[in-house]
């Protein structure tokens, strides 16, 4: 019994060994844990870190149709890296651990932008209007006198109004992403709360403050959520659109990063222009001085051709621009327009609608995929 139990478990194995042994995979050694990649003609120095433990061990790389060689301190190899087509091999650490290491092409965000650059220009959707809180409004008059804003926003024409308040939220209050806001949502609250607690706010918080500046201002604007592709997603980023009458345009405010966005003229440029200009490969040029918290200089490559092409995939903001407007209250209807590409996920329902069980504030989603009506001018 215990010989034909034996044969049999052999006949078992032995196909499997047999078919694995058809195209196994290629095996280098090391005996350093720590490996260099050559990724086309970058190369990275102890990038890598061996783990075994992981099955596979996934490399990914934006540069398609191009070799990627991993080096270890005694062995090397090399593959030609094909869209869907991922190059599997072992790594032998001390000749005993394997690690199954996996190479595949991951496309960038700029990429998978590209592909979001088409819209539906004849849509027509039943949506209500943009509507902004007029500058004499009492909450939005206390917020002006209370912080002196006309004295802060100087004496200069629009746009230096405009930028001169972007600098004062920004040295104002520190970005912090990793908390949320205030439960009261507006900017009287919200600044005396960081004053007094010595923190900072989200990048939602940091829009909401300056988009009440500048409606106390009388200047018309609204905060904006860029997206990415992804339906869940951890990170996305909240700025400004506002409007400037004289060339009468919306125009890119990053209070986060201190930052704005012109085109080779020095022109400032609007959130839909920039996209398409990332889109089309157009110049852009971030302002100089943009930085995030007084600690870390913004490059144009990083922030607009990857952090903010991941998040320029779909764009969401309020209807009505006031004083106020996210503040949870029972009874209290937010309706929001989200901006989509042809290719987006979850087009429909075009409309829900979902009141909260804790807040009791009701929000009322529509959807487009008509640019023309999302970037509506103040009437």
């Amino acid at each position: 019994m215990k010989f034909t139990a034996i044969i049999l478990t052999s006949m078992v194995l032995f196909p499997a060994m047999f078919v694995g042994a058809q195209n196994p995979m290629p095996v280098i050694k090391a005996t350093s844990s720590t490996v260099d990649i050559r990724d086309e003609n970058e190369l990275k120095k102890k990038d890598w870190t061996i783990t075994p433990s992981l099955k596979p061990d996934v490399y990914t790389t934006q540069n398609k149709d191009k070799k990627v060689t991993f080096y270890t301190d005694c062995d090397s190899i090399t593959f030609k890296v094909k869209a869907g087509h991922p190059s599997d091999f072992i790594i032998l650490l001390n000749g005993r651990d394997s690690a199954w290491t996996r190479i595949m092409y991951q496309p960038s965000y700029l990429d998978i932008l590209k592909h979001a650059a088409k819209y539906n220009t004849s849509e027509k959707p039943d949506i209500p209007k943009f509507t902004y809180q007029p500058a004499g409004d009492t909450n939005l008059t206390a917020l002006r006198t209370g912080f002196k804003l006309d004295s802060i926003a100087g004496t200069g024409n629009e746009v230096s109004k405009i930028i001169n308040l972007l600098h004062w939220i920004h040295y104002l209050i520190p970005h912090d992403g990793n908390h949320g806001n205030p439960p009261v949502n507006n900017a009287m609250s919200m600044i005396k709360v960081c004053k007094t607690d010595h923190r900072g706010l989200n990048c939602r918080g940091l829009a909401t403050v300056l988009n009440e500046c500048y409606l106390a201002l009388g200047i018309k604007s609204r905060f904006v959520t860029c997206m990415p592709k992804d339906s869940v997603f951890t990170d996305c980023h909240v700025i400004n659109m506002v409007y400037v009458k004289d060339p009468g345009k919306w125009i890119w405010i990053d209070p986060t990063n201190d930052a704005y966005v012109m085109n080779e003229k020095g022109e400032l440029l609007s959130i839909e222009e920039v996209r398409e200009r990332i889109i089309s490969g157009k110049p852009v040029i971030l302002n100089p001085d943009a930085n995030w918290n007084r600690q870390s200089t913004i490059t144009k490559e990083n922030y607009l051709y990857n952090y903010m092409a991941k998040n320029l995939y779909r764009i969401e903001c309020l209807f009505s621009s006031e004083y106020d407007s996210e503040t949870p209250v029972t009874g209290k209807k937010l309706s929001y327009l989200e901006l989509l590409p042809l290719d987006a996920y979850n087009q429909s329902p075009r409309k829900a609608e979902q009141t909260s069980k804790k807040s009791g504030t009701t929000f009322i989603n529509y959807k487009t995929n008509n640019p023309v009506v999302f970037w509506a001018k103040p009437e």
